[in-house]
């Protein structure tokens, strides 16, 4: 071997790689003592031929070890480079990466000398074996917990859809007149069940934010019918423990529209009002208020974060501000982590599981913005909803809603029949409790208790609407849906999808299969009964 040669092999061996050089007209192969140590083979135990590494190389990687090669040969490529497997002497295979390259040619263009190097790829490819098996089985739990989520969603929306249900019924005595003492009774049934729902819808709504399967609906809503809205969930609560809420919008900013996911915006400052009246005693103060600006320039009561005073670009401000029993600044750090409450010796005498505070910054986080906590113990809290404001134009007040008891269709004088039901549900207790409520308003009912029931009643009694329940033993209700929709007379037979299934693109699924509408339970039978009265009223 040539001295330079020789130094060539040196500088390579010294970082661990093999060396070979091919003559291609003999087919002798010069491989180095590395190259053979990397297989665990002593410098006289394999013969200097090309076959010798064809003998080693696994026979799933031999045609495309070759094809690289050739492309090297054939000048398809100027550098050869190949991973493939070789067989060590204890009988394992190891994986190399192959590098080489032609370095003489004959006047014909054939390659006469091909050289290269062998890299030992065994921990890179281990450590590929390794994350490969990491992210498989956290696949796997994304998929359990997707699915755990999704069971749990229905098992326990299915019970509260017949608790709320039944609430609804007595507390609108359509099941008949019931006393003060009755009364107050089935409005504490009912305020705990929606309380037990909010709290399942936290932990079904921070999942979807954490798969990244939450998607805002972003729209323009107005500020002030935004606060107001907010403010309407936590005047009762604020009245029975005799808490003033105060809220001041700047008359220019009050008749403002903003771009958001209203729903979800709402949902942020229903939780930090809500958590204002929790932790501020009886006869505190809360404030609820408004600005607008930039840097060191805005317009508005709110006091505004040092923080907020280094940005240039436009922001408006929710400000939450309270006189409650406020938070230590070790606690400060951990507020808006899932499933902590700052002071475990709390939770005894404040509900919650935690989850609050995490879905108010994911969500805030998911418009691009940011919340900020200030508090100090016995010095009440400010929490500050900062979102980015892009100059949308100015609106008219918006007139408060307004609530009208609807009358169902049957009672409608130019409909001389109640309509005709298909109430499609497995569950007794939800049969019962839709079933009463909606023959006290006249409709006609008609119940089937599985897929293959719904298909054929709905067959032999063309009902005006049919409510679907989608999870049922055998036939499930989308699947039913779809053979609904085969039958010609039954094509425009409105249906609506009544379900505890609650999980990103459930909604998309039954729509798909032919539902008209999709509404996830619990729902409230007068909002039921408003959906099917405004189903009807769109086909007649």
């Amino acid at each position: 071997m040539r001295a330079s040669d020789q130094r060539w092999q040196f500088a390579l061996e010294s970082v661990g790689d093999g060396i070979w050089d091919w003559n291609a007209q003999t087919n002798e192969v010069f491989f180095s003592q590395q190259w053979k140590a990397l297989l665990g083979y002593a410098d006289d135990e394999i013969e200097n031929r090309f076959e010798s590494w064809e003998n080693l190389v696994h026979p799933d990687d031999i045609a495309q070890s070759y094809a690289d090669i050739n492309k090297c040969l054939n000048r398809e490529t100027l550098f050869y480079e190949n991973e493939h497997r070789l067989r060590c002497k204890d009988g394992s295979y190891k994986w190399i990466l192959a590098r080489g390259k032609v370095f003489e040619w004959d006047v014909n263009g054939h390659a006469l000398r091909m050289m290269g190097t062998h890299t030992d790829l065994s921990d890179r490819k281990q450590a590929e074996a390794q994350l490969k098996y990491i992210n498989d089985e956290l696949l796997r739990a994304t998929k359990l917990k997707d699915e755990f989520l999704a069971n749990m969603s229905h098992e326990l929306r299915t019970p509260l859809n017949a608790i709320l249900g039944l609430s609804e019924s007595l507390k609108e005595e359509i099941l008949g007149a019931l006393n003060e003492t009755q009364l107050k009774a089935i409005s504490t049934v009912e305020s705990s069940g929606e309380h037990l729902l909010s709290l399942i819808n936290d932990i079904l709504d921070l999942s979807k934010i954490s798969a990244g399967m939450m998607e805002l609906d972003i729209e323009s809503v107005s500020v002030n019918a935004l606060c107001n809205s907010s403010l309407v969930f936590v005047k009762q609560q604020a009245f029975q423990k005799r808490i003033k809420i105060h809220s001041h919008i700047p008359t220019h900013i009050n008749n403002i529209n903003i771009n958001i996911d209203e729903r979800r915006i709402k949902q942020v400052l229903i939780n930090l009002l809500t958590n204002s009246v929790k932790f501020t005693p009886n006869e505190g103060n809360i404030s609820l208020l408004v600005a607008i600006g930039s840097g060191d320039t805005w317009q508005g009561e709110a006091t505004i974060p040092q923080q907020l005073r280094d940005m240039n670009s436009p922001t408006i401000l929710f400000q939450v501000v309270d006189t409650g029993i406020g938070i230590s600044a070790k606690d400060l750090q951990m507020l808006f982590q899932p499933f902590i409450q700052v002071d475990s010796a709390l939770n005894r005498q404040y509900e919650g599981t935690g989850l609050g505070l995490a879905l108010v910054k994911q969500i805030v986080e998911l418009h691009s913005g940011q919340v900020i906590a200030e508090s100090e113990v016995g010095q009440g809290s400010c929490f500050t909803v900062a979102l980015p404001y892009d100059h949308s134009p100015y609106c008219t007040l918006e007139s408060e809603p307004t609530v009208t008891n609807s009358l169902p269709l049957a009672e409608n004088p130019k409909i001389a029949i109640a309509p005709l039901i298909l109430l499609v549900e497995d569950n007794e207790a939800n049969i019962q409790t839709t079933t009463s409520y909606l023959t006290a308003l006249n409709y006609r009912i008609i119940v089937a208790k599985n897929g293959e029931e719904a298909v054929s009643m709905a067959k032999a009694n063309s009902p005006d609407i049919i409510l679907m329940d989608i999870q049922m033993p055998g036939i499930d209700g989308l699947e039913a849906t779809r053979q609904i929709r085969l039958d010609p007379n039954l094509i425009n037979t409105p249906i609506i999808a009544l379900t505890a299934l609650a999980m990103e693109g459930d909604r998309e699924r039954c729509l798909a299969a032919g539902a008209n509408d999709y509404v996830s339970k619990p729902i409230k039978l007068r909002q039921l009964n408003l959906l099917i009265q405004q189903t009807l009223g769109s086909v007649n």
